[in-house]
């Protein structure tokens, strides 16, 4: 389910994501030029109750839905919006 990308810890990062989404691919590239440590969920390869409980948390931070879904510790960033991911991750 969940799958780690290692780098600086810079707190609790997660990406909820779609494998075949270029705006997720961007998001993971920039995640990775900046060297952070972080979780993602390819949510569209989950299937069963694992789906549904990834499904249950995501809205909790994103109603919409839509992809990517960053929550970068308390805070959740929607869409690939380099310069707000920068900013909550003070990079």
């Amino acid at each position: 389910m969940k799958k780690r990308v290692r780098g600086e810890n810079c707190g609790d990062i997660l990406l909820y994501t779609l494998s075949t989404c270029i705006w997720c691919k961007k998001t993971k590239e920039l995640l990775n030029a900046l060297g952070v440590e972080y979780d993602f969920i390819d949510v569209d390869l989950l299937s069963g109750a694992e789906l549904d409980k990834v499904k249950s948390e995501m809205q909790k931070w994103n109603p919409r839905m839509s992809f990517p879904t960053i929550v970068i510790g308390d805070k959740c960033v929607v869409g690939f919006d380099e310069p707000k991911i920068r900013e909550v991750l003070h990079k």
